[in-house]
C-alpha cells in the first residue's frame, strides 16, 4: 500500500502537475464555493422571477446578437426520483419505488418543454443533454423513451454529448442498450466505496460485480466515456480499506473518475444525521486518503483536470485541459465551447446569457406553477458587470489554473492591479506560501496551489469579500 509522504510524493514526482502540501492543506482547508457558478446559487434573489427568466428567452437571439441564433444549446433534465436513500446524499431528490409518481412528473416535464421553446427565438438545437439526479436510470426504458421524444419534439437533438448518471443497481442489459440508442455517450456511474462496512454505513449496498456488469454493458453498446463517482471521508473508511476499493476501481479502468470529499452537514442535509459522526475518518486520516487516492491515481496514468476530477490522457476531458478548453457549469467541467444551459424539473439551474435561474424545489410547487402556465421559477439573478468580470477570472483560474491579465484587461476594461488592488495584495500573500507566481501579465497556480484552487478563487468573490456567507458551504478538501 503506497505510504509515500507529502515530501516524498514531491520528490519522487518532480513533473507531476499536482503536488499535496499537508501543512499548507490544513492552513486553508476552509469552508468555500464549488465555483459551479458565479455568483454562487445562494445569492440568487425571488425578485429575478418567472416573469424576469420569460423576458429573458425571449430576448435571447436579441440580447447576445448573431452568434446566439447558431451557438447549440445545453439541456439539463433534473430527474429527483430514487428507490432507496444513501445517507450521504446531499441531493434534491424523492424517495420512492411508485412509478406513478414518476409518469406523473415526465407530463409535467413535457409542460415545461413547451413552456421554454415557446418563448426560445432562433435557434433550438442541442448538442449537450444531461440526465442527473436523484436518479435517472429510476426511470424504466418506456420513460426514458417518452422523456426524449418528447425533449425532441421541442427542440432539435443533434449528436453530441449526451450524459446520464446511474446507479449501477438500476440498470440492466436492455436498459443500458436503450440508453446508448437514445444517443448517450458518457454515462456517470456512483461507486462511492467498494468496502462492505462502508456501504452498509452509507445504506448504499453494491457490490462490484453490479458496477462491472454495467460497465462492460456500456462499452460494448458504444458508449465512449466512463466515469465513477468516489467519496473519501465516509463512515467506516479507512486509509487500508479505501486502498483496496482504489485497486478495485483502477481494475475497471474507467475514463473518468471523481473523487469527492464528504462534507458532513446534517443540519443542511437529513438523511446524513443517520451517519454517526464518531464512525467518521479523522481528519488526519481523511488527509491522507486522500493523498493516497491523489498518488494512485496519477501512478495510473490519469490526469488530473482539477476540482477532484481526473481522466485518462485519451479522453475528451484530458484533451479539453490540455488545450485550455475546459468551462464549468452546473454539471461540472464540460469540454464544449460555453453556451447557453436551458435546465428543466425541480430545483434545476439555467444559465441564459448573463443571468442564472433556479425552479422550486418541490414537486407541489412545480405542479402547481405548471398548471397555472407559468414557469417554474423560484429565483435567479441578472449578472452586473463585476459579477461578469469576476467570474471570468474565476473560471479561468478553475478550469485552467492561469490568467492572462491582458484578456482581462481588454475584455473587461479595467486595469487589473487597479481595480482587484485588495485581491492582489492577498494574491502576494498566497505567491509567499508557494500556491501562485506572480509574473508579468499572468497569475499562474503552482503544481502545490492546484488543490487549493478554490480557495484562491474565493478571494475574487465579492460576496464573501463582503461577508455575505448566506448558505455553509463545504470545506476545500
Amino acid at each position: 500500500m503506497p505510504t509515500a509522504t507529502v515530501t516524498e510524493l514531491r520528490q519522487t514526482r518532480p513533473g507531476n502537475s499536482i503536488q499535496v502540501d499537508t501543512d499548507l492543506v490544513k492552513k486553508y482547508d476552509r469552508p468555500g464555493p464549488r465555483y459551479t457558478s458565479y455568483p454562487t446559487a445562494d445569492r440568487f434573489i425571488e425578485a429575478y422571477d418567472a416573469r424576469a427568466h420569460g423576458t429573458t428567452l425571449a430576448q435571447r437571439s436579441v440580447a447576445w446578437g448573431p452568434a446566439a441564433n447558431t451557438q447549440p444549446l445545453s439541456l439539463y433534465i433534473h430527474i429527483p426520483f430514487c428507490n432507496t436513500i444513501c445517507y450521504y446524499c446531499g441531493c434534491n431528490k424523492v424517495v420512492t419505488k411508485d412509478h406513478g409518481r414518476s409518469a406523473k412528473y415526465l407530463r409535467y416535464l413535457e409542460r415545461e418543454f413547451a413552456l421554454v421553446s415557446g418563448l426560445v427565438k432562433g435557434n433550438r438545437r442541442a448538442e449537450q443533454v444531461h440526465l442527473g439526479g436523484g436518479t435517472p436510470t429510476f426511470l424504466s426504458i418506456e420513460e426514458l423513451q417518452t422523456m426524449m421524444r418528447q425533449l425532441g419534439n421541442h427542440f432539435e437533438l443533434s449528436i453530441g454529448e449526451y450524459a446520464v448518471e446511474i446507479d449501477p443497481r438500476t440498470v440492466d442489459n436492455e436498459k443500458t442498450a436503450a440508453l446508448a440508442q437514445l444517443g448517450f455517450n458518457r454515462m456517470s456511474l456512483g461507486v462511492q466505496d467498494f468496502d462492505p462496512e462502508v456501504q452498509k454505513a452509507v445504506n448504499r449496498i453494491q457490490s462490484e460485480e453490479v458496477t462491472a456488469s454495467a460497465i462492460d454493458t456500456a462499452r460494448r453498446h458504444g458508449v465512449t466515456s466512463i466515469n465513477l463517482d468516489l467519496i473519501y471521508g465516509l463512515p467506516k473508511q479507512s486509509v487500508a480499506s479505501f486502498d483496496r476499493t482504489l485497486t478495485q476501481v483502477l481494475a475497471l479502468k474507467p475514463d473518468r473518475i471523481a473523487l469527492y470529499s464528504y462534507a458532513h452537514l446534517p443540519a443542511m442535509f437529513k438523511p446524513q444525521r443517520r451517519i454517526e459522526a464518531c464512525d467518521l475518518p479523522s481528519a488526519e486520516e481523511k488527509l491522507q486518503i486522500m493523498t493516497l487516492a491523489i498518488t494512485r491515481l496519477t501512478d495510473a496514468g490519469y490526469v488530473y483536470i482539477g476540482m477532484d476530477h481526473f481522466a485518462l490522457p485519451h479522453d475528451e476531458l484530458s484533451i479539453a485541459a490540455k488545450s485550455a478548453r475546459l468551462h464549468r457549469n452546473f454539471q461540472g467541467y464540460s469540454t464544449r465551447p460555453d453556451s447557453d444551459l436551458i435546465a428543466f424539473g425541480i430545483s434545476a439551474i439555467s444559465k441564459i446569457g448573463a443571468t442564472y435561474s433556479q425552479n422550486v424545489k418541490t414537486l407541489d410547487e412545480y405542479y402547481d406553477r405548471l398548471d397555472r402556465g407559468e414557469l417554474p421559477v423560484l429565483r435567479g439573478i441578472e449578472l452586473t458587470a463585476d459579477d461578469l468580470l469576476r467570474r471570468a477570472v474565476i473560471q479561468s483560474l478553475m478550469c485552467h489554473f492561469e490568467l492572462s491579465i491582458e484578456s482581462i484587461e481588454i475584455a473587461h476594461l479595467v486595469k487589473f492591479q487597479e481595480y482587484f488592488a485588495d485581491e492582489w495584495a492577498r494574491l502576494e500573500e498566497l505567491a509567499a506560501e508557494g500556491l501562485v507566481t506572480l509574473e508579468p501579465g499572468w497569475i499562474n497556480v503552482t503544481p502545490k496551489g492546484r488543490l487549493l484552487v478554490r480557495t484562491i478563487a474565493m478571494i475574487f468573490d465579492r460576496y464573501l469579500a463582503r461577508g455575505e456567507q448566506r448558505e455553509r458551504f463545504s470545506k476545500v478538501i
